[in-house]
């Protein structure tokens, strides 16, 4: 039985229509698709976002995220109502004990770090140069200034949240991951790490962070692969479970 439902969760400096592409294709595929909208003000309350929006599904559902949307979907754990698969599009995905400060500053910096512009107020934009360059340079230029024009901040107190993640979502369910091999947001070498700790099925493109833009074929074809076998592998992984939780007794 394939999910009949996809969720797809955007990450920082974008909003719920940047799947818009993706979404036409789904829908043309005769699936039931909802764009969550996350406030990107605190990552408990965008975990509480997706889940109330995961509670209005009444079947089979795959949960899609983008960059910082798959720290989102991870705190999910295995509390996911009608989940059953999860797809990461350059996504974080953190392991428990993990904090976003230490994904954000661990390690090699990507070039777009350079439009990054802390305000006043706490929140995080993408100056609209660097949107242009590090976010979006493979998309048409035009497209990509209008995306600048509508980003949506990120709370710097989620960017750099110090908050330790719980047992990530991807533990209990079957992943995918799409590493964007251009991509100057999120690095591809630590995409990588991060979804070969996941086990997730590994694919890639060669995109900018935003392949739900730029590539939405592939993008959506990748949803569609995962949506017809994700139930699937579901029932498998919670029966090995179900089995090494019976051996304990």
């Amino acid at each position: 039985m394939r999910a009949t439902n996809v969720v797809l969760v955007h990450g920082a400096w974008a909003d719920g229509s940047c799947w818009s592409a993706v979404i036409e294709r789904l829908q043309q595929a005769s699936y039931s698709v909802t764009a969550v909208q996350l406030d990107l003000t605190s990552l408990s309350e965008d975990v509480a976002r997706v889940r109330q929006v995961l509670s209005a599904q009444t079947s089979p559902t795959l949960l899609v995220a983008h960059a910082y949307g798959g720290a989102v979907i991870t705190e999910l754990g295995r509390d996911s109502p009608h989940v059953v698969g999860l797809v990461y599009l350059s996504a974080f995905a953190p392991a428990e004990g993990e904090t976003m400060q230490g994904l954000i500053t661990g390690g090699p910096q990507p070039a777009g770090g350079a439009a990054i512009r802390p305000d006043e107020y706490g929140l995080i934009w993408l100056d609209r140069a660097g949107f242009v360059q590090y976010f979006a340079p493979d998309v048409d230029p035009s497209r990509a200034r209008v995306l600048a024009c509508v980003q949506k901040p990120i709370a710097i107190s989620s960017w750099l949240g110090e908050e330790s993640f719980g047992e990530p979502a991807w533990k209990g369910l079957p992943s995918w991951y799409l590493v964007t091999e251009q991509d100057q947001m999120i690095l591809p070498a630590a995409q990588r790490f991060m979804a070969r700790r996941t086990g997730a099925t590994i694919s890639s493109v060669a995109s900018s962070h935003a392949a739900m833009v730029s590539h939405p074929d592939v993008v959506a074809m990748l949803i569609l692969q995962a949506a017809a076998s994700a139930q699937e592998k579901h029932m498998g992984t919670k029966s090995e479970a179900d089995g090494e939780h019976a051996d304990l007794f």
